[in-house]
């Protein structure tokens, strides 16, 4: 066994649950390849905020409660030591520089109580890197969770909207769980393992779509869900020069590849997982990798040239680009269609819970209301009814301001808005109809 399929090996079967194989996939083999960074940084003011000197370990985990924790290499050693006496390897991951809350927090971070970073106090910027440069973004609150057994490709088939049978092992995409009247869960990201599937959820979702999973798993059922979130971190880079930062970090191989394409490469020690797209309609990667590695990866990408983005320039960006969201556009309120996921549905595939209703509205064209952008005259709340002509048409779901306003999203029925540029009532703003670019509004879009 070569040392990058040694080294997946260990991350397959010790670490956060599957990101990798014991065998790697094709794409796994040929572009496994340790990073290369050099010394010089673009973004010299940022690196020399942040420090060079080597630190005491430390272990990145997350609850509800903690952003980080010390664990000490003793307890680590009990909670692995009977696994890494069957597979013979050292479980221990490898010293970091700093704990990443601490390289946040220099970098100016706020956390909320949950220890979610809100802002680093620059979101005009972040939100222009985005733009031109790139973005890094910590989505280590958004849920992981593990799939495997035999039958985990059947299991998720039957369960949600897209058709798991056509992806393989190095590939991914989106799915919708839904009801089985068709309405929205949760907006998943899936990525496929030679022997798991790694799902990515929304941050409130985590905790609800595992035991709402595992009431579907029976007896003769060789499925198993593995709630893998505080095993690993998960970052998002977002922007025009995040593929350049692949290529610098000889990663580039994927730049180019469909969305949901992914990746195990070595950093440091450390197995990673690259995918290609940010979970938004914009040049981005995603990456998941062992909390211990935590640290590093974020100083690497620091001293690549990417700005620091906060969860409240993210929400901006989120409604701006018009992804939705549980809580506010995705409730059982709405079904996918109407949310704009066309793209996430196989009308092939089926039987799968919610599909005879999916089927039926988009056959006899049956979908009442669409999300919109709506550019608004003033600030309005979410929850806010839109009118036209004074009758209620619609209903604002989310809002954030810019620098050239306000900007909504909003659900109008289909029968009074099939295209952009209607002008609506949005209480006492008046609101521009606008096209979002992450949704979807018909199957071949």
């Amino acid at each position: 066994m070569n040392a990058a399929a040694g080294l997946c090996c260990r991350f397959e079967s010790l670490h956060f649950g599957s990101l990798c194989n014991s065998t790697p996939s094709p794409l796994s083999r040929k572009i496994c390849l340790p990073f290369a960074v050099g010394p010089n940084s673009p973004s010299a003011d940022l690196a020399t905020r942040l420090p060079q000197q080597k630190g005491s370990f430390s272990f990145f985990t997350r609850d509800r409660t903690t952003f980080a924790t010390t664990t000490p290499r003793k307890v680590l050693q009990e909670r692995s030591g009977p696994v890494a006496a069957a597979f013979g390897v050292d479980l221990l991951p490898p010293p970091i520089d700093r704990d990443l809350q601490e390289l946040q927090e220099e970098l100016g971070a706020e956390f909320s109580p949950e220890g979610v970073v809100v802002t680093f106090n620059n979101d005009a910027d972040a939100l222009e890197a985005s733009k031109s440069g790139f973005a890094v973004v910590d989505l280590s609150h958004f849920g992981r969770l593990r799939v495997y057994d035999d039958d985990r490709i059947r299991f998720l088939h039957n369960q949600s909207t897209a058709d798991f049978n056509l992806l393989k092992p190095g590939q991914g995409g989106d799915t919708v769980f839904v009801t089985n009247t068709a309405r929205t869960i949760d907006l998943v990201t899936a990525y496929i393992k030679e022997s798991s599937v790694l799902l990515v959820t929304s941050p409130s979702q985590r905790r609800e779509l595992l035991p709402y999973l595992d009431k579907f798993i029976f007896f003769a059922d060789k499925v198993k869900l593995q709630d893998v979130t505080d095993q690993c971190f998960m970052l998002a880079l977002v922007g025009p020069q995040s593929s350049q930062v692949l290529e610098d970090l000889r990663a580039g191989d994927l730049v180019g590849k469909p969305y949901g394409t992914h990746a195990m490469f070595d950093f440091q020690g450390s197995p990673v997982m690259i995918a290609v797209g940010s979970g938004l309609a914009t040049d981005g990667y995603t990456v998941i990798a062992d909390a211990a590695a935590a640290g590093d990866f974020w100083k690497t990408l620091m001293q690549q040239g990417g700005v620091p983005m906060g969860a409240r320039a993210w929400e901006r960006l989120r409604i701006l680009q018009g992804r939705p969201v549980p809580g506010a556009e995705l409730t059982p309120d709405y079904n996918p269609l109407e949310a704009g996921l066309w793209n996430t549905i196989s009308l092939t595939k089926g039987c799968y819970i919610g599909q005879e209703t999916i089927a039926r509205l988009i056959t006899y064209n049956g979908v009442k209301q669409h999300l919109w952008g709506i550019q608004l005259s003033e600030a309005v709340e979410p929850g806010t009814v839109i009118t036209l002509d004074d009758a209620k048409v619609g209903k604002v779901t989310s809002v954030t301001e810019t620098e050239s306003g306000f900007f909504a999203l909003g659900y109008i029925r289909s029968k009074v808005c099939s295209e952009p540029g209607l002008t609506v009532h949005v209480g006492n703003a008046v609101g521009k109809v606008v096209e979002i670019p992450f949704v979807r509004r018909t199957l071949d879009a």
